[in-house]
């Protein structure tokens, strides 16, 4: 009688130690690189210090000695006042969007995309890093609306120019859609949309044309909008505002 075939073993997928602290969802990728080098982080009761080590799906990670699970994913959206930075910590002892959160007892949880200090509005927030990353991946091409005042009346021209673009800094400064809201005397409102997003890009696109950008405030991100959200409050995205944005990153075909 032949001898039972044996199985062959299928290998596990690796990931390094501190990319797959962050997938888990316990803290971002800087953070757990910064942990694992100070010695903090062990993988199966064995101390690890190199950020990049490999690690497989079935590996006991801890950190400080606590054993580290997979986070049930959280997916929520601020509307960011005016006035704080978009991080955990400020070097500069500057007040951070964080402080929204305060006595929420809400998981680490990371911005998805940035908006500037002085911006206001829609921004998102997720442990799900694989979800992020797909928002913020500059081939999605996702749509941000943004409502904005300028310091002067517009004309046809500056619309046409915003929409032409600019090379700033070496960077190519566009707007997809750009049109007025209202005016009054001496100062408009633009609704901008952009399906991409640099350091600053609405601000410097006008300026470029000597313009100055008095408010400028994220009303939209896809399909998401902003709505009644009070400024400084946040609220839980439902499963098919998640799936929505999910799709449409996803969906959408590389230029």
């Amino acid at each position: 009688m032949p001898a039972p075939i044996k199985p062959r073993s299928v290998s596990t997928p690796t990931f390094g130690l501190a990319r797959t602290l962050s997938k888990l969802g316990y803290c971002s990728r800087s953070q757990a690189e910064a942990l694992v080098r100070e010695g903090r982080v062990s993988v199966n009761r064995k101390i690890v210090t190199d950020p990049e080590r490999r690690v497989r799906s079935d590996d006991e990670l801890r950190v400080d000695g606590q054993k580290v699970a997979a986070r049930q994913h959280v997916y929520l959206m601020l509307n960011k006042p005016r006035g704080l930075v978009t991080t955990a910590a400020d070097e500069a002892g500057r007040e951070t969007v964080y402080q929204c959160f305060e006595g929420a007892a809400l998981p680490w949880l990371g911005p998805v995309g940035r908006l500037d200090k002085a911006s206001e509005g829609l921004l998102l927030f997720s442990n799900d890093t694989a979800w992020a990353a797909g928002l913020t991946d500059p081939a999605s091409h996702l749509d941000k609306t943004y409502h904005v005042q300028i310091d002067r009346l517009p004309d046809d021209g500056l619309l046409d120019a915003m929409r032409a673009g600019v090379i700033d800094q070496g960077e190519k400064l566009t707007a997809k859609r750009v049109s007025v809201l209202r005016q009054g005397d001496r100062h408009a409102w633009l609704e901008v949309v952009l399906d991409e997003g640099r350091n600053r890009h609405i601000r410097r696109l006008l300026e470029a044309h000597g313009v100055g950008t008095l408010r400028l405030v994220r009303v939209a991100i896809g399909a998401l909008r902003l709505g009644d959200t009070a400024k400084g409050q946040w609220r839980m995205l439902t499963a098919d505002e998640v799936a929505a944005l999910t799709v449409s990153t996803v969906a959408r075909p590389p230029r």
